[in-house]
């Protein structure tokens, strides 16, 4: 499929008179250049009528599939009474508190926003106000928002690597000098960082998959090290499952690695592309929250708990309850990793797939992939020549350095061995019009 990007550049050009580079957040911008016109189950169709297998799913956040009418009929008939009151509680939201809580093992209580930004921001902030402490953890290569607090550190260089690395001007220069980061699945590095600012640390925040930095799978024993270390030094572990919530299990990843945090914060699958995000965590940390008569740590916000996201979230995640999706995605990933590591086999060059459950990434390289300097072997060129192939047949992952793909329940074992079959091809086209391979 030839693709001209003629609508796609002419609407992008129009935008950008009244955007700022024509596009309302900063990764949307693509090469090839293209824009969505309508989304159906597992398909995108952009503005010439060219349909694409849709792994890219709004970053993750489209788990069900695009327009899935169990989620947006729900959406509709909520709305129709009125989207948004400003005063009390609503049973919806009473009820969607009542699932997490009764899902999530280490969630006794729980508050909704409407970004996983706005989730780990209110987590980290909460984690201050009762340690009084001003330091926090992350780690190397993972994203855990777009806030001064961990906007630090995510899409390093190697020569940046555990160096002061904030991804943005204009951000508060204590606020990033507050965060100390650390390797992921390094237990030592963490350990000795804690050792000498234990008693500044307010909290630890994880990925428990650091799928940003992609895929990489905590190693036996991390998560459960993180929690002795945290427990230790009397700090709050934050589990950051904006990613993984919902989508690896009902329970969060936690529900697989059976290591509780204190807070967790949720997004992304939690409503299949509604805007909702949740802050869950033990009751004693959660009644500081201002919502609670006599808290004294600020939470607020004006659309939290709009009647759109809230039927969104209740919908999706009772199609979740009988098992049927995770066992689905958790089949079709299977054998799209085991498929792409075959046709790396078959090309002659090496290749590591990464992921869990329903996400994939295929990277240039040769194994492991256990720590984000690993993920910088992986051959940049043939990856974006890679992709771009995949888009011009009909494919759509999204044409970024190791940007992770996502499986949606709209997905068939047809749509897998359409793409593995695409996948092959692209490859070649790739491997026919670059350099030599990479072999680090």
């Amino acid at each position: 499929m030839t693709i001209t990007e003629d609508r796609s550049t002419q609407l992008l050009a129009a935008a950008a008179e009244v955007i700022p580079g024509g596009v309302n957040t900063c990764r949307r911008q693509s090469r090839p250049r293209l824009c969505v016109r309508r989304g159906s189950g597992a398909y995108l169709e952009d503005l010439d009528g060219r349909r694409y297998i849709d792994y890219h799913a709004a970053y993750g956040a489209v788990f069900l599939g695009h327009a899935e009418p169990a989620v947006d009929e729900r959406v509709s008939a909520a709305v129709r009474e009125g989207v948004l009151y400003g005063i009390g509680v609503t049973e919806a939201e009473v009820a969607l508190a009542r699932r997490i809580v009764h899902h999530v093992p280490s969630v006794d209580q729980v508050v909704v926003c409407n970004s996983g930004s706005e989730a780990t921001y209110h987590a980290i902030r909460l984690a201050r106000g009762v340690t009084g402490r001003q330091r926090i953890i992350k780690f190397q290569g993972c994203y855990n928002g777009f806030h001064d607090y961990v906007l630090r550190n995510v899409l390093s260089t190697a020569d940046m690597v555990g160096r002061r690395d904030p991804q943005s001007k204009g951000m508060l220069e204590a606020a990033v000098d507050a965060t100390l980061v650390c390797r992921f699945n390094d237990l030592d590095d963490v350990s000795e960082v804690l050792t000498r600012h234990g008693e500044d640390v307010a909290a630890v925040i994880v990925e428990p998959v650091a799928h940003n930095a992609p895929g990489l799978l905590p190693l036996p024993g991390f998560l459960a090290g993180l929690r002795a270390l945290c427990d230790r030094h009397g700090v709050v572990l934050i589990f950051d499952e904006v990613i993984t919530g919902f989508r690896h299990h009902l329970g969060g990843y936690q529900s697989i690695a059976q290591v509780m945090p204190d807070l967790t914060t949720f997004g992304k699958a939690i409503a299949n592309g509604y805007p909702l995000a949740a802050i869950g965590g033990r009751r004693e940390l959660m009644e500081r929250y201002t919502t609670n008569p006599g808290g004294d740590v600020h939470y607020g916000g004006t659309y939290n708990g709009n009647a759109a996201a809230v039927a969104a979230g209740l919908a999706t995640i009772e199609r979740l309850e009988d098992g049927r999706v995770h066992e689905h995605v958790f089949r079709l990933g299977g054998r799209m990793r085991r498929g792409l590591e075959e046709i790396g086999r078959r090309a002659g060059i090496p290749v590591c797939v990464g992921g869990f459950g329903s996400l994939f990434v295929l990277c240039f390289m040769e194994g492991p992939l256990e720590t984000y300097e690993d993920a910088l072997r992986n051959d940049t060129g043939l990856f974006m020549r890679y992709r771009r192939e995949l888009v011009a047949r009909g494919v759509f992952e999204m044409p970024e350095s190791l940007g992770r793909s996502h499986i949606s329940a709209a997905h068939t074992d047809e749509d897998v061995d359409r793409t593995l079959e695409i996948a092959e091809k692209a490859l070649g086209a790739a491997l026919s019009t670059g350099g030599p391979v990479s072999r680090r």
